[in-house]
């Protein structure tokens, strides 16, 4: 087994893909301080603090951990953090076009939001798909929600991720695209506000994770290939 460390970098910091709307607040937020502390009044007191109180919930929800990434590749890693919700066999049409073992993680709110990829290869596929908002723990969301998907391709195996918005995430960042070389653990964009994100993976791959699993992006392994013993 390999392990890298993600690149030079803080051990914590904000997601590239949240740094506008990060650096809006951070600065209506000093603005509101600012002001507070010449003019003395109790508006821009409160809108200070309540400008704070944003603030700090936004650097939780867009934080981006420096982590050490597993590289074995006999395994696939979980390409979220939060909890699993699913591990089925099921048929994926759109990218494998046949049975797959699927994999689905709930992100909660207090979870990092940045997604990774499970393992190596090359970016065949992506796809934005409209849809609705419902909320991301109910089966239905899986086919009914706003998805995102990212196909890969490494030697004789493809997977797929799926990136679902839920009732607060509304909005979908992927960050790669097709032709572009990914090593497992390499950052592929995020759910802002959290949501959910299914892992399609060849049928004959042994899931080593149950319902309730908690896991981490680019740590956990979820799955083993077949190909190794």
């Amino acid at each position: 087994m390999a392990n890298k460390m993600d690149g030079p970098q803080p051990a914590m910091t904000i997601a590239k893909e949240a740094r506008r709307e990060f650096i809006i607040v951070s600065l209506l937020a000093l603005s509101a301080l600012i002001a507070a502390l010449i003019l003395r009044q109790a508006l821009w007191s409160s809108l200070a603090a309540i400008l704070g109180f944003v603030w700090v919930g936004l650097a939780l929800f867009f934080r981006d951990p420096s982590r050490t990434i597993q590289r074995e590749d006999s395994h696939y890693y979980a390409p979220a953090d939060g909890k699993v919700v699913v591990v089925e066999q099921a048929h994926e049409p759109v990218f494998l076009q046949s049975e797959a073992l699927r994999i689905a993680i709930f992100m909660s709110i207090s979870d990092v939001h940045v997604n990774r990829t499970p393992g190596k290869g090359i970016v065949l596929f992506t796809h934005h798909v409209p849809g609705k908002f419902v909320q991301a723990f109910r089966p239905e969301a899986a086919h009914e929600n706003e998805h995102n998907l990212i196909g890969v391709e490494y030697g004789r195996d493809r997977f797929l991720i799926k990136q679902i918005a839920g009732i607060l995430a509304r909005r979908i960042v992927c960050s790669v695209r097709p032709d572009d070389e990914l090593n497992a653990g390499d950052r592929i964009g995020m759910i802002k506000f959290g949501s959910r994100v299914e892992l399609f993976l060849p049928s004959d791959c042994q899931a080593l994770v149950q319902p309730g699993d908690i896991v981490r992006a680019g740590i956990t392994p979820v799955a083993r290939s077949s190909d190794v013993g």
